[in-house]
């Protein structure tokens, strides 16, 4: 996956605790561009034909075994001809053999070197889902991001509808808050996006007539979350007495943000509405759903039943 979004090499080094062996002169600016990883086992080999020196590469018991059958030259040959390409960086996996001819050839062409004890499998997979979460595609969008009964819920509507009136009601009722007035969001997977607050901003809340507030140092670490998958959109709008609201909750309304189609509810704001309640119910609902029970659909249902019996 290749985008316009880095993450810095000493940032992969450090969070996934791998032991340098050889670091090069640009190693503090050096980023990753790419998700995909590879064993370079054919490359060793002789063939690169199809390479993409840009991606991380691993070397496990497989290529290691292999290198094991040439001599000393060759394997100088071969590390040789593959740090000639400019890799992002080189892993040595699963405790395995630090081939001397290998170092060599990263010390000549000041290659990024590195040794990791794990199995080769599991450190591609936890390198890959570090990477992807880090390079994933992402967008900046105004709302309020909180987590009610583990879901979720972006909030979003006009401003001044009262969207951080409803969030610091819901902090007040035990829920989390993520992210006011701006929302990161990253699409991780082809099913799942994650919101967070843009650094700067974090925990903090700007409250019409009282000015700015630090949710983390007034209600404590308890009300806030760095970050959380979106489950559902609620979006606020001015009550309008010319149009018809959906009343048993049949049509299922959805939007799509970065490919990924999320539920939908709209919610009218008028006098005398609790916004954080609806909200709460917004959120065990559509809970509900994902389990399997839709109450709207079991009362028709139960409603044609009756229909059917000459009850209704």
């Amino acid at each position: 996956m290749n985008n316009k979004y880095t993450v810095n090499l000493k940032t992969v080094a450090d969070q996934l605790k791998l032991k340098p062996i050889h670091l090069s002169k640009n190693y503090e600016e050096a980023v990753v561009t790419t998700s995909d990883v590879n064993r370079p086992a054919m490359q060793l080999t002789g063939f690169y034909n199809y390479f993409d020196p840009k991606r991380i590469q691993l070397i496990g018991m497989v290529e290691t075994t292999y290198l094991e059958t040439l001599t000393s030259e060759e394997r100088l040959n071969v590390f040789e001809k593959f740090m000639q390409y400019d890799i992002a960086a080189l892993v040595i996996c699963h405790k395995c053999s630090i081939f001397p001819e290998c170092v060599q050839m990263a010390e000549k062409f000041d290659r990024n070197l590195f040794y990791s004890d794990e199995d080769t499998s599991t450190f591609a997979a936890s390198l890959i889902i570090m990477l992807t979460r880090a390079l994933a595609k992402r967008i900046r969008t105004s709302g309020v991001l909180v987590e009610v009964y583990g879901e979720g819920l972006l909030i979003t509507g006009d401003s001044g509808i009262g969207k951080s009136e409803a969030a610091l009601e819901l902090v007040k009722r035990g829920h989390r808050i993520i992210a006011d007035d701006a929302v990161d969001i990253k699409c991780i997977d082809r099913e799942t996006l994650i919101g967070s607050a843009p650094p700067a901003i974090q925990y903090y809340m700007e409250m019409r007539g009282i000015g700015v507030i630090n949710v983390k140092d007034m209600y404590g670490v308890g009300a806030v979350k760095p970050e959380t998958a979106i489950d559902m959109i609620v979006h606020l709008e001015r009550w309008d007495d010319g149009k018809t609201y959906e009343r048993l909750g049949l049509v299922n309304e959805t939007e799509t943000i970065l490919g990924v189609t999320l539920p939908k509810l709209t919610v009218p704001v008028a006098p005398g509405r609790n916004i954080a309640i609806i909200t709460e119910v917004a959120a065990m609902n559509n809970r509900q759903k994902k389990m399997g029970f839709n109450a709207a659909e079991t009362l028709v249902e139960a409603i044609d039943a009756a229909v059917d019996r000459g009850e209704f």
